[in-house]
């Protein structure tokens, strides 16, 4: 996502809570761990530098961290994986004192700035450095006293005349000692304490097996050396003094370097299982000899040509130039128009809203482009989906249509200009009928109240428009009014759940009562019942191919629904409401002739034109011909074959799914797991802290609440 943080222009606040490993020595709690989340304990200490070298402004927080000490830890870490000493130190300072306003007073260390700094013994970011002094306002807080000189070295040392060897050693903030003496070479190790110039020792000077106390000296730094009183082990009063003879031998051991980071892994887009190092892009193509389902009057032609310029459909016909082009072999393969799913709930993380009217919410803000199910769909062929709110509300939130681009962020999928909807729903979810816990908190509890709901809401609607021409200080912006007021000036249009012949025939009843018209009945599983009066009102319908019995109100379903609004010249679509269905709409739109008879022309458009229609995008998709988005497929056979694979999926003009590359791919990602995973083993071999995984089922949406409840 770093273009586009960098795109707000906006700073970052930034934690350095990293993710602990995984413990996956056993395979089967291995499995349990997502691609996503390997790939994240890999990559997350790189976030910082990969940011800051982006141009994006950040600072730090301690928020999200279990262990508030991790805090320089994981700083240092992040310095270790490529954040620059600079910008780490800028992001400590200067930027959130920027963030807050204040950066004349604080995050610098300028004369007239507020007296609030550190001192150290070296480099903050090396392992090595001790936080000496910490001044806050001034006000002195010592956290480890500093040294004021370097005392190391050998001396010579006069106890009441007695002489023997004092080396001072170890780092200037924690000198140790060892004194030696001389008379036989016994070396002893005194407890030693250096406060600024003084000094104390204190050691037993005889053999540990011979009888004797401890000698106590305390003493004062004279030039180099030191001098002062002592008392032996039977209370005799002692001077001494220790001469400086030399400087130890130097450190011939090189310091300790920083352990060198590993290599990490590439981000990959999206940040999921089958995510690719850059996204596809739009490139000239032409597709030789396919036979071509044009959906247009040519109908479906043989040994055909198709070029794609600058992701729009440029020509069709034989023996076209390839000059500039890849060409693409389509020979005894069949090229048609991607498949659009006009009922779609994949790639969100929420459907469904408390209160009966909820049309100020809206879809595309929930958008997750990670979804596993976006890539499963290119692989069977879909190239564009309506998002739908849930049916838990009479009046839902408004739809996104969104291009089904692997990789892209949320806002690049949504299609460009896209005509507004929005979700009704009548019958048994609305009103409460199948919802376990609450079903009798929210109004309405009938079918007949679902009406007055829907009635109310044009009316307030109608209201609120009035009020809006006039305008002034008492006119106050309400979203959801706006929405449903968009319905009645033709600016949004509705996709209505529904069920039962009555319902259907009361909505458009109310819709021409209030001077609109229903655009799509979806489910619309008893609509072969009013054909007749959907056809007068102008409803397209959205149905299930075979579905029947899930619930009560379906007993009625017949398989052959679709195909009967078909030839009453309705605009009849097969939608999936279902992720795993929506992999093999192909074959739910062949069952339209089995069980109605359709041609396999129009029981194509069922998946393509039709849904294009109803979306109001057939000037843009749907079909394929010169001009149109190249939204395409390259199927291997008939595509209302059972036998029939998907050998390529483009949309505008981009090749988001390919087989042969799918199948590179499921080996790269079981080779790149498998490395991840002996690289988090090690970690936790090394003393790194991990962490249990834990089995975290993906949710996966439907319309009915209930339908969703039995599935999960």
């Amino acid at each position: 996502r770093l273009q586009d943080m960098k795109a707000t222009g906006a700073p970052f606040i930034i934690p350095l809570n990293f993710p602990e490993a995984f413990e996956v020595a056993d395979p089967l709690d291995a499995t349990l761990v997502t691609y996503a989340q390997l790939k994240h304990w890999e990559l997350a200490p790189t976030n910082p530098a990969q940011l800051t070298k982006a141009g994006i402004t950040i600072a730090f927080t301690l928020a999200g961290l279990k262990n508030k000490g991790d805090f320089l830890a994981n700083l240092r870490k992040a310095v270790q994986y490529g954040l620059s000493e600079t910008e780490a130190l800028k992001a400590l300072t200067y930027t959130p004192a920027r963030l807050v306003k204040s950066e004349k007073m604080l995050g610098n260390l300028n004369k007239g700035a507020t007296a609030n700094f550190i001192i150290t013994s070296g480099n903050v970011f090396q392992t090595e450095t001790t936080l000496h002094e910490n001044f806050i306002q001034g006000y002195r807080h010592v956290l480890q006293a500093m040294v004021g000189k370097d005392v190391r070295g050998n001396y010579d040392l006069t106890i009441d005349n007695k002489t023997y060897q004092l080396i001072l050693k170890g780092k200037p903030e924690s000198i140790n000692a060892e004194i030696e003496r001389s008379v036989d070479s016994l070396k002893v190790t005194p407890k030693i304490s250096i406060q600024n110039d003084l000094i104390t020792l204190t050691f037993n000077p005889t053999p540990k097996k011979q009888e004797g106390g401890e000698t106590r000296l305390s003493g004062w730094a004279v030039g180099k050396g030191w001098q002062g009183i002592g008392e032996g082990s039977r209370g005799e009063k002692l001077t001494w003094q220790a001469s400086y003879k030399s400087a130890l031998p130097a450190d011939t051991t090189k310091p300790a370097q920083p352990t060198p980071v590993a290599e990490v892994g590439k981000v990959v887009y999206p940040f999921e299982a089958f995510g690719k190092e850059t996204l596809p892009t739009a490139q000239t193509y032409v597709i030789k000899g396919a036979t071509v389902w044009t959906n247009e009057q040519e109908g479906v032609l043989q040994e055909t040509d198709v070029r794609i310029e600058a992701g729009k459909i440029a020509k069709i016909g034989k023996d076209l130039p390839t000059n500039g082009a890849t060409v693409i072999e389509g020979k005894g393969k069949h090229l048609t128009a991607g498949i659009i799913d006009e009922h779609s709930h994949i790639a969100l993380y929420s459907i469904n809203d408390i209160q009966n009217i909820s049309s100020e919410v809206r879809m595309i803000d929930v958008v997750n482009s990670e979804d596993i199910d976006i890539y499963r769909q290119l692989a069977g062929g879909v190239t564009a989906s309506q998002l739908l709110h849930g049916s838990a509300n009479c009046i839902g939130g408004q739809s996104a249509i969104i291009k089904l681009k692997w990789g892209e962020n949320p806002n690049k999928l949504a299609v460009t200009n896209m005509p507004q909807f929005i979700k009704f729903a009548l019958g048994e979810n609305p009103k409460n009928g199948n919802s376990g816990f609450g079903s009798t908190q929210r109004y309405p509890q009938t079918r007949m109240g679902v009406e007055q709901a829907i009635e109310d809401a044009f009316v307030r609607a109608k209201e609120y428009l009035e009020k809006k021409k006039i305008g002034g200080v008492n006119f106050r912006k309400d979203l959801e009014l706006e929405a449903i007021g968009e319905i009645l000036e033709g600016k949004r249009h509705i996709t209505c759940h529904s069920y039962v012949q009555s319902e259907i025939n009361m909505l458009m009843k109310l819709a021409e009562k209030h001077k609109f018209k229903i655009n799509t009945f979806t489910h619309i599983l008893e609509g072969y019942k009013v054909g007749d009066k959907m056809k007068a009102h102008g409803a397209g319908a959205s149905s299930f191919s075979d579905w029947w019995a899930y619930k009560f109100e379906v007993q009625d379903a017949i398989p052959h629904n679709a195909a009967i609004l078909t030839k009453l010249g309705i605009t009849t679509a097969i939608n999936s409401d279902d992720a795993e269905m929506a992999r093999r709409l192909n074959q739910e739109a062949a069952k339209t002739i089995k069980y109605g008879g359709l041609t396999e022309e129009e029981a194509w458009k069922t998946v393509t034109l039709n849904p294009a229609k109803l979306l109001r995008l057939d000037d843009r998709m749907g079909s394929i011909k010169a001009g149109k988005d190249a939204d395409l497929v390259l199927w291997t056979a008939n595509p209302l074959s059972i036998y029939a694979v998907t050998q390529m999926t483009m949309i505008d003009g981009a090749i988001y799914f390919e087989r042969t590359q799918d199948e590179q791919a499921q080996a790269q990602l079981r080779t790149e797991r498998a490395r991840l995973i002996q690289k988090m083993i090690q970690a936790k071999q090394g003393g790194a802290s991990a962490q249990k995984p834990v089995f975290n089922k993906p949710r996966k949406w439907y319309c009915c609440a209930d339908l969703g409840s039995l599935l999960d």
